[in-house]
């Protein structure tokens, strides 16, 4: 931790061939913009990780491929997307490690399927297959621009945040959250019971979110109030510390 602008761990997906360690740049656009400093977390050994994740204020879990069902004890779907053992790996100890310490914690997309998995949860392997009467959940529209509704639970932390009950979401998934995990409640559903928000019950800053607001600051305002929300409850952290 250093005194001032909150300091964001932002965890890197990882690809096989060729071999690199990425985060879309638009995820950090919209920490920049709402006062944190990003600082990309790549596959380290067990120590050096650690060490790197206590300097940090809050943790972002960015989106990316399918999470392995055997991470959650199921077989495959024939319908399951591409996975990446090393990703899960860094994910999931990265997220159990946020939960475990309390640090603030914000999930998009993967990401929240990530915390609910590092959380004992479970996942929909497949919406389109294996959610009755689905709508469209992986939009063939611009990244920004939003094409469904999504019901926010009252009294949520959502709630605070997005200040409305309804509101509009872009779209780019084809798994969800099934049983949610110990420490997670529902935040919010889309018009077909797929869960598109979960927050923690406890009172640190925990929140997953099933679209990408990243790609909605500067448009819609509620996007930019949960980064907003997000580094807020990293400075009031990092200033709660001796």
């Amino acid at each position: 931790m250093i005194i001032g602008r909150p300091l964001i761990g932002v965890v890197c997906g990882h690809q096989e061939d060729p071999e690199r360690f990425y985060v879309n740049a638009p995820y950090l656009w919209a920490l920049q913009r709402a006062g944190g400093i990003p600082v990309l977390i790549c596959h380290l050994p067990e120590d050096d990780l650690y060490t790197l994740l206590s300097t940090f204020d809050g943790i972002l879990l960015p989106g990316g491929i399918d999470v392995d069902p055997a991470r959650y004890g199921e077989q495959p779907h024939p319908n399951c997307g591409e996975i990446d053992p090393l990703w899960d790996e860094l994910d999931l100890t990265v997220a159990r490690w946020a939960l475990d310490n309390r640090l603030p914690l914000l999930a998009i997309c993967r990401g929240m399927q990530v915390l609910n998995v590092a959380a004992g949860g479970t996942l929909i392997q497949d919406i389109p297959s294996q959610v009755p009467n689905n709508i469209k959940h992986s939009q063939q529209a611009p990244r920004w621009y939003a094409t469904h509704d999504i019901y926010i639970e009252q009294g949520s932390l959502l709630e605070s945040v997005i200040r409305e009950l309804t509101t509009t979401v872009n779209s780019y998934h084809h798994q969800a959250v099934r049983d949610v995990g110990e420490g997670l409640r529902v935040s919010a559903s889309a018009f077909d019971g797929v869960i598109e928000a979960l927050e923690g019950t406890s009172t640190h800053f925990v929140l997953g979110v099933q679209w990408h607001p990243e790609h909605m600051v500067g448009r819609y305002p509620s996007a930019q109030r949960i980064f907003s929300a997000f580094i807020e409850a990293a400075r009031n952290g990092q200033e709660s510390q001796p």
